[in-house]
């Protein structure tokens, strides 16, 4: 330790200068590098929240338009007549942002950033690569025949030849009557 002193006191000005300058240097260069990664970061999480609230609502409009259809299927079959139809899903779906990864290498190792890639129709919108559709978890079919066990065999059948869940997450009951 004594031979780092004895160095230190063996410096003249022109070397502290010299080194000092170096340290303003290397803080000037580190500086924007980390306010850019910030910037980054919040964009990143802007992004993801925009692609939150377009799946949200693409998520509500298939799962409205599903349930519809399986109504307007179902009450087209013989002894179902009138019917009403509620989904369950397991998930609310993903949509996959298409990413441009670069790597860097250097004294720490290899890092990687990503960027989200954007569309080329107003370069705001992030490119979707993939979609991912929510999963039907249970089926309630309420009909007019559901007292009927050939019609709830049928609506069984029906339903899970659409979706890929079991018998006991189907449940088929009769409609009240009207008064």
């Amino acid at each position: 330790m004594k031979w780092f002193f004895d160095f230190l006191k063996k410096m003249d000005k022109t070397r502290w200068l010299a080194v000092g300058l170096t340290g303003i240097l290397l803080l000037v260069i580190a500086l924007p590098t980390d306010s850019v990664r910030r910037h980054s970061e919040e964009e990143q999480w802007n992004e993801t929240l925009r692609a939150n609230q377009a799946d949200r609502t693409h998520t509500e409009n298939y799962e409205k338009t599903l349930a519809d259809k399986l109504e307007q299927s179902l009450s087209c079959m013989d002894g179902v007549g009138e019917v009403r139809v509620m989904l369950t899903f397991q998930d609310r779906g993903e949509s996959v942002v298409e990413k441009d990864v670069t790597r860097a290498e250097n004294e720490q190792g290899t890092q990687y950033q990503e960027a989200a890639v954007y569309g080329e129709t107003d370069g705001r919108e992030p490119y979707i690569s993939q979609e991912k559709l929510p999963q039907v978890e249970g089926v309630l079919v309420i009909a007019q025949g559901g007292g009927d066990s050939r019609v709830k065999q049928d609506i069984m059948d029906a339903v899970r030849a659409l979706f890929p869940i079991e018998a006991h997450k189907v449940t088929i009951v009769k409609m009240q009557k009207e008064s």
